[in-house]
């Protein structure tokens, strides 16, 4: 599991210029809900592209513990026998997300209307997040959950056995609230509906309706209001699940500062809910031209080409941080190359996620020799102009982005930048040293 075992300490070094295809991983968001839903469809889903990151593989496993027949067949080949909505089995055993936090909160969901208990645990890291943000919704229903105080994992949930239609509104924006929810609300009779205040991913929305969910999404003043009549039959899918557009952030950023490199990145979804990154990046002066669009799996994607370029520090906008919240580590290590600083504010949701993500970045930055401000919602970088030191070893605290984007700083600094463990980075790109290294980076 990630995060067990002995630390693997990683170091970058200074890179020459990258140069190749990088064929990054299938996105983490649509692998996990292909899987969920293809566990709640009557027949068989055929999924290829499935990401076989250690998250992707802990929701695998607990769908197989729910009762659905889930079989790899090859690279990204994966297949779903569904027991149908309502006809999860009670676990016989414990349920390990590991440390993934969106495979706790939408398979919390996804069972949170069945009469049956299921207990919950995780990695350090995971046990460490807020659980209340779903139970709390999940309890309209007639749900319970029981867990360590501050509603912390381990947690036993009681389905409730005459579930109710709910209408709730989110107090923050959040995909994986929104999703649990609606998930829940597939196995209560009547209308479910959600309502989120700012937009956020939009892949459970897609997927249900592909899978034959009766959804609907309004805009009104209120926000996105969004309508899903419960007890469907829900039909199997063949899903191709198109490349991650958050994993695709790290050859792309690396691409950005290391002097003289030109890379093409294929087949990267741009859903506009999850790609906040790429026009923040072209804002700051990023050579990123965005070729051959066309649309997978109902996702629209397009080839990445990415040029070495002088960026500016910018002030990106807050309402845009739903749609690149996983980003923001890797941005901040960009901006450190930058000339002037970079804003970002509206970010305390990085607060709670696989750690306290503007406090790591932050520490991390400092010790490479990079300025920083920073409060609770807000992250402020004063760039460079490439001129970063680098030569500190930064604790990553078992968050595979924060390692990631770290190495990604010590590809283009003066000294070699080393993160304590690596190990969290086959969470959710497994792939990411030996892709990094074809380009030409200098892992150690």
């Amino acid at each position: 599991m990630s995060g067990h075992g002995t630390p693997q300490p990683l170091t970058a070094h200074r890179s020459g210029p990258l140069k190749g295809v990088a064929e990054v991983p299938g996105d983490k968001s649509i692998s996990h809900r292909s899987l969920i839903l293809g566990a709640m469809a009557v027949g068989e889903t055929r999924i290829t592209g499935l990401l076989e990151g250690q998250d992707v593989l802990d929701t695998a496993a607990a769908m197989r513990a729910f009762g659905a027949e889930v079989t790899q067949h090859g690279a990204g080949a994966w297949s779903v026998h569904g027991v149908g909505v309502g006809g999860f089995r009670e676990p016989e055993q414990v349920i390990d997300c590991g440390n993934s936090g969106t495979s706790v909160r939408l398979i919390m969901g996804a069972m949170a209307t069945s009469a049956m208990t299921a207990t919950f645990t995780g990695d350090a890291s995971l046990r460490k997040r807020p659980m209340a943000r779903v139970t709390d919704p999940l309890s309209l229903f007639g749900t319970q959950a029981y867990g360590r105080k501050g509603g912390r994992l381990p947690m036993t949930v009681v389905g409730a056995a005459d579930p109710v239609a709910v209408r709730y509104t989110t107090p923050m924006p959040s995909a994986q609230v929104k999703s649990a929810v609606l998930l829940a609300g597939l196995n209560a009779p009547g209308e479910t509906v959600v309502i989120e205040r700012e937009a956020t991913r939009d892949h459970s929305e897609r997927m249900l309706a592909g899978f034959g969910a009766q959804i609907h999404v309004e805009r009104t003043s209120e926000g996105n209001v969004i309508t899903l009549t419960g007890q469907p039959e829900l039909r199997p899918q063949v899903v191709a699940v198109p490349r991650d557009p958050s994993s695709a952030a790290f050859p792309v950023c690396a691409a950005l500062i290391v002097e003289g490199s030109d890379i093409l990145v294929p087949g990267v979804s741009q859903n506009p809910t999850r790609n906040g990154l790429y026009p923040t990046l072209v804002e700051m002066g990023a050579d990123i031209t965005f070729e051959n669009p066309c649309e997978e799996g109902g996702e629209p994607v397009a080839d990445l080409r990415v040029r070495f370029s002088a960026l500016k520090g910018i002030e990106v906008p807050p309402e845009r941080a739903s749609s690149m919240i996983d980003e923001y580590p890797v941005l901040a290590a960009v901006a450190a190359f930058a000339q002037g600083r970079t804003v970002m504010r509206g970010v305390k949701e990085l607060r709670v996620k696989e750690s306290d993500r503007i406090d790591a970045m932050a520490r991390g930055l400092e010790a490479c020799g990079v300025r920083i401000e920073e409060d609770e919602d807000t992250l402020i970088v004063h760039g460079m102009a490439g001129d970063v030191p680098g030569g500190a070893t930064v604790a990553v605290h078992l968050d595979h982005r924060i390692a990631m984007s770290f190495m990604v700083l010590g590809m283009a600094a003066k000294s070699p930048v080393t993160v304590d463990d690596g190990t969290a980075i086959s969470t959710s790109f497994p792939i990411f040293t030996r892709l990094m290294g074809d380009l030409g980076a200098r892992f150690a």
